[in-house]
């Protein structure tokens, strides 16, 4: 049996855990294994510029905070993960999915975006979302497109008014 001490300090950790998943608007299990050490630290960089992090805890106490959320993480739960989290709900994922192209090592396992589980498939798909900022764009640029052809049809109706 282990000491209270000890206890103590995995219990600390557990809530640390459950402290990153309450919260993060999404979370990502992903397999490091085979990453240099240069490339952890890329990665960490790269993360940190989408607002998002990763630490590297015990599958057994990931496990633990898990169950403590009611959250069915077990099949992601194999091997070494990491666990990335972010305030944004696509970022890390993005991130991760982009970081996993350029480097075969990195595999992502299964996340939660938005309370819902979410398998390799479908982590797949967010990461094709654009980001808040993009999509922002995508919007503004819609919106101008309308405001420019409502004025493009007042001209000519004004126009057209001018000579009869």
């Amino acid at each position: 049996m282990a000491s209270a001490k000890i206890l103590a300090e995995k219990q600390k950790v557990i809530d640390e855990i459950k402290g990153c998943v309450d919260s993060s608007a999404s979370i990502v299990l992903f397999d490091y294994r085979g990453m240099t050490d240069g490339e952890t630290k890329e990665l960490r960089r790269e993360l940190k510029k989408s607002g998002s992090d990763y630490k590297v805890y015990k599958n057994t106490l990931m496990s633990r905070a898990f169950s403590d959320l009611n959250i069915d993480l077990s099949a992601g739960l194999t091997g070494p993960s990491a666990l990335a989290f972010s305030q944004d709900q696509v970022a890390a994922i993005k991130t991760l999915s982009d970081f996993a192209k350029k480097h075969p090592a990195l595999v992502l396992k299964v996340g939660i975006v938005d309370g819902q589980v979410a398998d390799q498939a479908k982590l797949a798909e967010y990461a094709t979302i654009p980001s808040r900022d993009g999509l922002l764009t995508m919007l503004a640029g819609g919106m101008i497109g309308l405001v420019k052809d409502l004025s493009i049809c007042l001209d000519l109706y004004a126009k057209q008014k001018e000579e009869n």
